[in-house]
C-alpha cells in the first residue's frame, strides 16, 4: 500500500523504541523505526525520505520506516520467518545493515545475527535455514551502485557485467559494491576505466588482498 513518504521530519524518539512523525500534506505520519535510522534520519524540519512497510496487526496497523529501500525488502523478508516479528526484525536491522545481514544469512554466520538482543543462537539458526536461498535470489537482484562522481568513469553496462562475474563467484553485494568502487577509483586510465576486464581485474585483486 505505501511505498515510501516524503515530507517534513516533525519529531523523533531515539531511544530503545525510536520512531518518527512525519508531516506530508497536513497529515502526520508516525513510524516505528530503529535506533540506527532515527540516529541518521536527519533534524526535525528538514525534509526527508523514509521508505514504508505497514504491518497488519489483529488490532492495528503500525508503519515501519527504512533509510533505504533494501532495508526495507530485507525486513519484510525477516518478518515470514516465523517467531522473527517487528521488534525482533527492527532490532537485526539495527545491530546489521542489509548487505552485513544477507551475507551472515548466507555465510551461515549465525554468531552475527545473535550480536542482535533478543536473537538467540536458536532462532539465529532458524533465520538462516528459512531464509538462506530467499536472501540469495534477492540479492542477485540488486544492482550495484556507485558514486556520483564516478557516474561518468564507467557505464551501467560493464557495472552490471563485472557485477554478474562477481556474484557468481560468491562474492557478497556489499563486497562488490566496494571492489567496484575500489577499481573505478584505482584505474590510471581511461581504457581501463572503460573496460569491463580492468574493473573485473582490480575488482578481483581488491578482493583477494581483503
Amino acid at each position: 500500500m505505501y511505498d515510501y513518504i516524503k515530507g517534513v521530519l516533525v519529531s523523533k524518539n531515539v531511544s530503545h523504541k525510536s520512531a518518527v512523525t512525519v508531516e506530508c500534506n497536513n497529515i502526520g505520519y508516525l513510524v516505528e523505526t530503529n535506533l540506527r535510522t532515527a540516529n541518521a534520519i536527519g533534524s526535525v524540519g528538514e525534509q526527508i525520505k523514509i521508505w514504508l512497510s505497514l504491518v497488519h496487526r489483529e488490532d492495528s496497523m503500525i508503519l515501519c520506516g527504512f533509510l533505504s529501500k533494501e532495508e526495507r525488502d530485507i525486513f519484510n523478508i525477516l518478518q515470514s520467518v516465523s517467531g522473527v516479528g517487528v521488534k525482533v526484525s527492527l532490532v537485526l536491522l539495527d545491530e546489521l545493515n542489509a548487505y552485513d545481514l544477507i551475507s551472515a544469512v548466507i555465510k551461515e554466520d549465525s554468531n552475527a545475527l545473535s550480536q542482535a538482543k533478543g536473537v538467540g543462537p536458536k532462532l539465529a539458526k532458524k533465520i538462516i535455514l528459512e531464509l538462506k536461498d530467499k536472501l540469495i535470489n534477492w540479492q542477485q537482484k540488486i544492482p550495484v551502485t556507485i558514486d556520483a562522481a564516478m557516474s561518468g568513469a564507467v557505464s551501467e553496462e560493464i557495472v552490471a557485467e563485472v557485477q554478474a562475474v562477481l556474484l557468481s563467484f560468491g562474492y557478497s553485494i556489499s563486497e562488490i559494491k566496494s571492489a567496484i568502487k575500489f577499481a573505478i577509483s584505482h584505474s590510471d586510465n581511461k581504457s581501463d576505466k572503460m573496460a569491463s576486464e580492468g574493473i573485473l581485474k582490480t575488482s578481483l585483486q581488491h578482493l583477494a588482498g581483503q
